[in-house]
């Protein structure tokens, strides 16, 4: 930051499960979406990681938010704060003023107008002095380094914590899209669910979350499978303690039901799609972006089904904000920035 730039220009992929913040094109903020405060004062004690490990954990005097729900803001004061503490995570450094901020906030495709303002506002009450909004397909499509401006069609599905992005982009617009509230947190819902039913074992959140990310599978067999994950926890009956076995065939069956949900939703975009558009995305492929996209198996099952080859984005956690961030920078050139 030079001596007289009063300025910060910050881009945030502000997720249901993480949120991240680029500045001068370098991630200085990646945090889970969580914020624990005090209930009798409302005051802020953790955010992000610290937070995270409090989750499930509190006393009655800790509450742990998470505040947005399905992409969208579901606790106005907790997402203020958060978006406030992340900030001063950056900020720290200068004592001496605080910038004017301008700030660039990646939102899903199907945001009502409503939820819109509902991020401006808790952007500007963060300190946000210009705050500028980017369709989070959008987003993910430009940090994947497609060219979003050329007269040629390229599909993006972005599986997020809360929503699963699925848009047809081309000219600098998006031409047809969807979006479902069906993403990673029903997934770890579905095995929440699963190893209560199938196991009779209680788990929380953050261990199905552990779960999906060491044994969680699209297909029921993969070419070099996963250790089989052990989980503790007690009995439903018992509640004696228990240590049980996970597969990722397990995993594959009880999180079947919301995989199909998404083929059906990405087919039902293609079905949108004009047909010069949909010639495009048969030879260029289709781009899986957003944390869902590390799922194994996933592209290869979305290949075998609709026919059409998937691509997995390099470091596709970060592609939106990476997107967010190369907007930041022209944001005179791009025209589908809304204010």
């Amino acid at each position: 930051m030079g001596l007289f730039s009063f300025t910060q220009e910050l881009a945030m992929d502000l997720g249901t499960a993480n949120t991240i913040i680029i500045s001068n094109g370098k991630v200085v903020v990646d945090q889970p979406s969580v914020v624990a405060l005090d209930r009798r004062t409302d005051k802020v004690l953790a955010i992000g990681e610290k937070a995270r490990q409090m989750h499930g954990k509190t006393h009655e005097n800790i509450r742990t938010v998470r505040p947005l729900r399905d992409g969208v803001i579901a606790d106005f004061f907790a997402a203020e704060q958060m978006i406030r503490g992340m900030i001063k995570m950056i900020n720290n450094r200068s004592r001496w003023f605080s910038p004017s901020l301008r700030i660039v906030v990646c939102i899903p495709s199907g945001s009502t107008e409503v939820e819109i303002r509902a991020v401006r506002d808790s952007a500007e009450h963060a300190g946000g002095r210009d705050v500028y909004m980017i369709y989070e397909p959008m987003a993910a499509a430009i940090g994947i380094g497609l060219d979003v401006e050329a007269p040629e069609g390229n599909m993006i599905v972005d599986i997020g914590g809360g929503t699963t992005e699925i848009a047809v982009i081309s000219l600098g617009g998006i031409v047809s899209n969807k979006s479902i509230r069906i993403a990673g947190d029903d997934l770890t819902a579905d095995i929440m669910e699963y190893m209560r039913r199938q196991h009779n074992v209680k788990v929380g959140e953050r261990t199905a979350e552990q779960i999906k990310i060491n044994v969680g599978s699209a297909l029921t067999f993969l070419d070099n499978p996963p250790d089989d994950f052990t989980v503790h926890g007690p009995n439903q009956m018992t509640s004696l303690p228990m240590e049980v076995p996970v597969t990722y065939q397990e995993v594959a069956h009880c999180m079947e039901k919301s995989i199909s949900k998404m083929e059906a939703a990405i087919l039902s975009a293609l079905e949108q799609t004009p047909p010069e558009l949909y010639a495009d995305i048969v030879r260029n492929g289709i781009f899986l972006a957003g944390g869902g996209a590390l799922m194994r198996g996933l592209d290869k099952r979305l290949t075998d089904k609709i026919n059409i080859k998937f691509h997995v984005a390099e470091d596709p956690l970060h592609a939106v904000a990476r997107g967010t961030g190369i907007a930041l920078k022209n944001i005179d050139k791009f025209n589908f920035l809304i204010r």
